[in-house]
């Protein structure tokens, strides 16, 4: 397991956010001596003990630590933790003041890591009531009548059958902050959905019909090859054509952009109605822009992977302005930014982070650029 990996287990693990299989994965970690001299270090680091207040025993950590892990593996299949504070006492003695509480009653805690909040996947079915979506799970989707229509593999939909000769049944799957899924289209199409996207689907597209998906947020697509149906992606703004392609659309309603890249096959963009002229054609490596409620389509040279990092895990800022990075990190996170500063909002970022929790994020920042901030659960102050 790599040292990002571990780093985050750890704290999903203090922060009550770890899964059953995360738990098992991090016992067996800590098995290894070496390994555990390296939590012993991220919680020094990472959680600032004053030893001058509180003596840190690592032995005694790792005894605390076990014995949480085997209760927590002895009752996770009985039911999942309703509330943090039932291990306060726990985590108090294992962080030596991650939490320290200044009233009797508990009611005013300071805090040090993060606590996102966590919304569900929505997946709604034609028009009916919308149905939440477990990205652990591995089921079969059904209609109203019983009939599956696709299957679920854990944080992936997949829709299978050919083309039908029926109406179109649109699905609709909405993304909330905090995560990611992706959903395998009838025709193979791949769409990879970012935090706070919204998709709407065929559950089989149509003989003879172009294939349509509508889209707020962003995606990144590897669409399947078929010359006879070309994929149509349609935003508020601007439209993408391809045959079989790959690409990302970024098309977030607060954005003042819609923002297409190509990174392999060929596209073309056009806005409302597509004519023989007002169609701009993209090759891999060119971005294609058009600015929310202007008609004109612009086209520049850029590194693809700053802007499909996304799909693995990463966030890249490459000259974003503050305010352009907190929100980004309240979409990743699920978190909310209140941002005291408004001289730091304007000025200018260049950082890149592979999988990191929020907590290296912001310690990042913290440390490189002298940045204060307090936390207050999913709530993230700059002074």
């Amino acid at each position: 397991m790599t040292v990002k990996k571990s780093e985050r287990l750890i704290v999903k693990f203090i922060t009550n956010q770890a899964s059953k299989d995360e738990i098992e994965i991090l016992t067996e970690w800590l098995k290894e001596d070496e390994n555990q001299i390296a939590f012993d270090d991220f919680v020094k680091i990472n959680y600032a003990i004053d030893s001058s207040v509180y003596n840190f025993d690592s032995t005694e950590t790792k005894r605390l630590l076990t014995e949480r892990i085997q209760k927590e593996n002895n009752i996770f299949y009985k039911r999942r933790f309703s509330s943090y504070y039932k291990y306060a006492a726990i985590l108090i003695l294992v962080l030596g003041g991650f939490y320290f509480y200044k009233n009797s009653n508990l009611t005013q805690s300071k805090q040090n890591v993060v606590i996102p909040r966590e919304d569900e996947i929505v997946l709604q079915i034609g028009n009916e009531s919308g149905q939440t979506i477990d990205p652990a799970d591995a089921r079969n989707v059904t209609d109203k009548f019983g009939n599956i229509i696709g299957k679920q593999e854990k944080n992936r939909l997949v829709y299978s059958g050919t083309n039908t000769d029926g109406k179109l049944v649109y699905n609709t799957i909405k993304i909330p902050y905090g995560k990611k899924f992706e959903v395998q289209l009838s025709d193979g199409t791949l769409v990879h959905l970012n935090a706070g996207t919204t998709l709407q689907y065929p559950v089989q597209f149509v003989k003879g019909q172009n294939r349509q998906v509508y889209l707020i947020g962003e995606a990144y697509f590897e669409v399947a090859k078929d010359k006879a149906h070309p994929f149509t992606v349609n935003t508020q703004e601007v439209n993408v054509e391809v045959l079989g392609t790959k690409f990302n659309v970024n098309t977030y309603t607060e954005n003042t952009t819609t923002d297409i890249v190509l990174v392999e096959g060929k596209v073309s963009l056009y806005k409302y109605q597509k004519t023989d002229h007002n169609q701009v054609y993209l090759k891999p490596g060119i971005k294609g822009s058009n600015i929310k409620g202007q008609p004109g389509i612009t086209t520049e040279q850029v590194n693809t992977d700053y802007y499909t990092a996304w799909v693995k895990g990463s966030l890249v800022f490459k000259n974003a302005s503050f305010d352009d990075i907190i929100r980004r990190l309240e979409r990743q996170y699920n978190v909310t930014f209140i941002n005291r500063n408004k001289m730091l909002g304007k000025e200018i970022f260049n950082a890149r982070f592979d999988n990191e929790p929020i907590e290296a994020v912001l310690k990042y920042f913290s440390d490189s650029y002298a940045i204060d901030y307090i936390i207050d659960r999913d709530k993230i102050t700059i002074k």
